[in-house]
């Protein structure tokens, strides 16, 4: 996969993001911000503060300043990208934004942030249009754990995206002993997809269960001899003990069958489970051979949709020492 738009937004409400303040939003709630989905809009809605947005909208200004809010990435990691989108917005969106990320250990709070020195910037402060996905490439190779939203002066912004890899830290993966190594949250990457027609194949690599088929992945029906099939890269070279292929939700449209194989490197790929027949709406367990992998490689046949991919096991020696390096240089 190629192009930051593809990798996962790291403060989207799924992944556990919030939004934790905003100087204002005397129209249109904060929250809205990192709502999963595009923005929706009903010309007819309006409430006793006026017109309904699905977005962040503050009141006009009547004297020298702007806005700002705050946001909480579910998982801290290097930023590829940003989207300001403005969605319905038209007559009442900013002029200009900026977003700017900082990195800050454990569950600081809203004083400690406001306080905190050493924000850096991702977008300066650059003109944007109304109605628009206004999206920018980030060249920071910081770590970030929150990305600050300016916009100059006021108005409405529908959706703030931040596309990046998650970076995990190591000490939460050896307290924790097994994980989820495919998992967006301990650094999982969808590499390559073959299709996602209907759904991203992001979706495979969120955390808890898939709460509708809306949730997962879903290939468009296929005419030809051909399979679909997405590619994970882990973290760091890891063993995998369990495989979990989750067909939560998809009746009618489950894969007839799937295989799952990993590689170490550039070295071959290597089976890990045989190809094997998918039920539909079950989620399907397969204990796997332990050998050290940085990559799997899922094949559904001939096509369909899955709710999640889990990988349960540990990094390796040196896939941690590799991990604590990559999040030692992103703190530099």
């Amino acid at each position: 996969m190629t192009g930051y738009r593809e990798l996962p937004d790291l403060a989207v409400r799924n992944l556990g993001g919030g939004v934790v303040w905003a100087d204002d939003d005397a129209f249109a709630a904060r929250e809205n911000l990192i709502t999963p989905g595009p923005s929706v809009f009903d010309p007819a809605a309006f409430g006793h503060k006026g017109k309904v947005y699905d977005g962040w909208e503050t009141r006009r200004r009547r004297e020298p300043g702007h806005d700002v809010a705050i946001v909480r990435l579910g998982v801290p990691g290097i930023v590829r990208g940003v989207v300001v989108d403005t969605s319905w917005f038209t007559g009442n969106h900013p002029p200009e934004a900026s977003v700017e990320g900082i990195h800050v250990d454990g569950h600081p709070s809203v004083d400690d942030l406001l306080a905190a020195d050493g924000w850096t910037p991702l977008l300066p402060r650059t003109a944007i249009k109304g109605d628009t996905e206004n999206a920018f490439a980030v060249t920071s190779g910081q770590l970030v754990s929150h990305v600050r939203l300016r916009i100059f002066p006021d108005g409405g912004v529908a959706r703030l995206r931040v596309h990046g890899e998650a970076i995990p830290d190591p000490r939460m993966i050896d307290a924790l002993g097994t994980i989820d190594l495919a998992a967006l949250e301990y650094g999982g990457l969808v590499s390559g997809c073959s299709n996602l027609f209907y759904c991203s194949p992001n979706n495979l690599l969120l955390p808890g269960p898939a709460r509708s088929m809306g949730e997962g992945w879903e290939t468009a029906r296929r005419r030809d001899d051909g399979n679909d099939w997405v590619e994970v890269t882990l973290a760091a070279q890891s063993s995998v003990a369990v495989a979990e292929l989750d067909t939560s939700w998809f009746l009618h449209n489950a894969p007839g069958s799937a295989t799952l194989r990993g590689r170490d490197g550039d070295g071959p790929w290597q089976d890990l489970v045989l190809p094997t027949a998918l039920q539909p709406d079950t989620r399907h367990r397969f204990p796997v051979p332990g050998v050290p992998v940085t990559a799997v490689r899922l094949d559904i046949h001939p096509d369909g949709g899955m709710a999640r991919l889990r990988l349960h096991g540990s990094p390796t020696p040196a896939g941690r020492e590799a991990l604590e390096r990559r999040r030692r240089d992103a703190l530099a």
